[in-house]
Formats: structure tokens, C-alpha cells, sequence
């Protein structure tokens, strides 16, 4: 009889619904999953009869699925620690690639680093952002693996340097102080410099700027001036010029760094020197310059907007690179591919990839995963629903059989 479709495919729609919930429930604890909902639609038999006041005469066939709608809202944040891990906040999907080549979408941030330091996924695939040369991100190169093992930082030259001192106001004619600084050259071999101080007269100082000889191509003697000047202070013992200036530059070093390392500074801008001249006795308090040795990679964080910032054994810290971050017209209209992977459809729309906090899209959180934001009561409460709805159509069945069993029975 065609009237046991109607109850099968009743079913056929709990069994699917139950599928539903058992998958969302089997996905709980896995980060970034995105609870599915299935959505029911009737099927109505197709007639002309009409009764007496012109109204259609139709009897529902039964029921169908007429879509599955993925919930994207965002989860809860875990924060583990793991500095590789990454969670988006908002919008958006991370950009992988997958073992053929071909780009993958997800809200999974569990990565971790394969043996050549490159950010994968759980399943290997790749983390896809933008490259950073010499700590400066390219946004306008194509994507590529995220690097952030084995690496080195360059050696940076020195250019500023920088003395916070106190000269005494009391010292008599002839007293003298120093300052001691390092600085770096184009490969990365530090220099020790000293800023020696010669009282010549109230409110007045001399300086020069030395460095071992021996660290010159053809130095002579214990120490060679690279630097001198006039230190003028005003009766408050705030420095008001320098004069007699002859500027900081090292000569050809031995080492065969790029010379001549010329060097602004020491003493700040005019509008704000850092030296003074006070009746406090002679003395640095700080030293800066702006160089850095080669480095290799310690540690590593992730910003707000991707950037993946490194920390290098020199002290100085530079981007590694950059994380993509994908958005869609009509995420619904993805298809899911397994391992919390995506793949776009006509219906979704092409990936807009650029960065994280822009163009809509969410921001990163480093540090941590995004859970799955499946509700558990809420499940259950489904499954119930789906479990009766199941029982309800099996007694239908049942019905419909006695009904046909009845009826065989007349015609023998």
C-alpha cells in the first residue's frame, strides 16, 4: 500500500535527526566544531480534486530534510598556553593547505610544529599567511607555510646611541667622568665605547667618544676618539647646546663590518637631552642603542592581528610572518570535508582572505583554542524529541501493516 511511504519516510527524518544529534554529541570536546541543526520540510501529494467550496483536497506524503544549517557562532575560548595554538574571536575561518596542494578552511586552532618548524594542523596540513622578510610582513605576496622553528635573526647595525648622566656642578676644573656603551656592527660583533668627560669650566664640559684600537683596521695605541663636543649647561643645569661637534663614526673595523658605522646621539634631542649638571655626584644611569647581534628563536606569541611576533636570543624581536584569515559571502553554503575542514561552494562564494580585524573578519586570540559550541542540554532535549518522533512513526507502521493484513484476509 502507498500509504506506508508517508510513515517511512517519518523514519527516515528522526533517523537522520538522531544522526544529527549523536554527531553534535560525538563532537562535543572537539575544538572549533559547529553544531549542525537539520531543518524539516512536508511533501504534499499532487491533486486536482477540489471539494464543494473550490479548496483543494490534499493529503500530506509525508516528510522530508530540506537543509542542514551549521551553527558558526563562536565557542568558548580554552587557553592552554601553547604558544603555536590560536583561536579566531568573531568571524572567519584559518586558511590551511591541504597534502594536494588545495586550500582548506577551519575554525580548528589546535596547530602545532612539524620537524621543519612549520605550523600544521593536528592532520599535517599546513597554516597558510603572509611571509615577513627581515621582520617587515609582505601582505601583498602570495600565502605560503607559516615558519616558526630553527630560525635566526640577522645582526642589526647600530645607528642611535643614547647616555642618561648626571655631571656634578661641584667637580672642580679638570674632574672627570665617563659612560660606557656597546654597540653592534653590520655583523653582529659588539664594541665597547666609552663617553669621557673633562670639566673645562663653570657649566662647561668636554667630551670624547673612544673605542678599543684594537678593533680598527690598523688602530694604533690603547684607545682611537671617534667622537667630541662641547657640553654647555645653563645656570639650572640643563644642557642648552653643544658645540664643537665633531660626529660619531667608526672607521674600518677589523672585524670587515660595514664601516664607516656612523652613530647619532648620545645625549637626546635638543628639546629633551638626557644629560644634565647638578651638585649630585658624577654618574650613568642608563645607556641605549639600537643594535642587535645575530640571534636564534626562543619563544614566540601571536597578536590580535595575526602578526606572529619572535623573540630572539639578541633580545631583539621580529614579525615571522602574518596568518590569513578567510570570510565567505554565506558560510551555510560551505561544505564540510572532514577534520573540521571547509570547502566553498557556488552557495558559500570564493574565499576573501586578508587580515584578522578587518573587512569583518574576527580577530586572533594566541594561546588558546576555540571549543566546540555544541549545548549539550540543548542535544538532549532534541534527542528526545527525535526518539519519540521515531516511536510515533514505527506504531504508524504497524498500524498500516495490521490494516493491509486485514484487508489480504478479506479477499481470501
Amino acid at each position: 500500500m502507498g500509504s506506508f511511504a508517508t510513515p517511512l519516510s517519518g523514519l527516515t527524518a528522526a533517523q537522520e535527526q538522531l544522526q544529527a544529534v549523536s554527531n553534535n554529541l560525538a563532537n562535543i570536546d572537539t575544538d572549533g566544531f559547529k553544531d549542525q541543526t537539520l531543518t524539516f520540510s512536508d511533501i504534499f501529494s499532487q491533486t486536482g480534486a477540489t471539494n464543494g467550496s473550490g479548496n483543494p483536497l490534499q493529503i500530506g506524503s509525508g516528510v522530508t530534510v530540506s537543509s542542514t544549517d551549521s551553527n558558526f557562532t563562536e565557542g568558548n575560548m580554552n587557553a592552554t598556553g601553547t604558544p603555536s595554538n590560536m583561536a579566531l574571536s568573531g568571524n572567519g575561518f584559518f586558511v590551511t593547505q591541504n597534502a594536494i596542494g588545495l586550500p582548506d578552511y577551519t575554525r580548528t586552532g589546535d596547530f602545532t610544529t612539524n620537524n621543519a618548524g612549520q605550523l600544521v594542523t593536528p592532520n599535517g596540513e599546513l597554516l597558510l599567511g603572509y611571509p615577513a622578510v627581515g621582520g617587515v610582513v609582505n601582505v601583498s605576496a602570495s600565502l605560503q607555510p607559516l615558519q616558526v622553528g630553527s630560525l635566526t635573526s640577522p645582526a642589526v647595525a647600530s645607528t642611535t646611541i643614547g647616555v642618561t648622566a648626571n655631571l656634578n656642578s661641584s667637580s672642580a676644573i679638570g674632574a672627570t667622568a665617563s659612560s660606557s656603551l656597546s654597540v653592534y656592527d653590520s655583523l653582529g660583533s659588539a664594541h665597547s665605547l666609552s663617553v669621557n668627560y673633562t670639566k673645562t669650566a663653570a657649566n662647561t664640559w668636554t667630551y670624547t667618544v673612544t673605542i678599543p684600537s684594537a678593533d680598527l683596521t690598523g688602530g694604533v695605541g690603547t684607545t682611537t676618539t671617534i667622537g667630541s663636543g662641547t657640553l654647555n649647561f645653563n645656570p639650572a643645569g640643563i644642557l642648552s647646546s653643544i658645540t664643537n661637534v665633531v660626529p660619531i663614526s667608526i672607521p674600518a673595523l677589523a672585524d670587515g663590518a660595514a664601516s664607516p658605522l656612523n652613530l647619532t646621539g648620545p645625549f637626546g634631542p635638543a628639546t629633551n637631552p638626557t644629560i644634565t649638571q647638578t651638585a649630585a655626584p658624577s654618574a650613568t644611569n642608563a645607556t641605549t642603542t639600537d643594535g642587535f647581534a645575530s640571534g636564534t628563536l626562543t619563544s614566540y606569541t601571536v597578536q590580535q592581528d595575526g602578526t606572529i611576533e619572535g623573540t630572539f636570543s639578541s633580545g631583539n624581536t621580529l614579525a615571522l610572518g602574518q596568518v590569513a584569515v578567510a570570510s565567505f559571502a554565506n558560510v551555510q553554503g560551505l561544505a564540510s570535508v572532514g577534520n573540521n575542514n571547509f570547502q566553498p561552494t557556488s552557495s558559500s562564494g570564493a574565499a576573501v582572505i586578508g587580515l584578522a580585524g578587518t573587512g569583518g573578519r574576527g580577530t586572533i586570540v594566541g594561546g588558546s583554542v576555540e571549543q566546540s559550541n555544541v549545548n549539550i542540554a540543548t542535544e538532549f532535549a532534541k534527542l528526545i524529541v527525535a526518539q519519540q518522533a521515531y516511536s510515533a512513526n514505527a506504531k504508524s507502521v504497524t498500524a498500516f501493516n495490521q490494516v493491509s493484513q486485514a484487508t489480504l484476509a478479506m479477499l481470501q
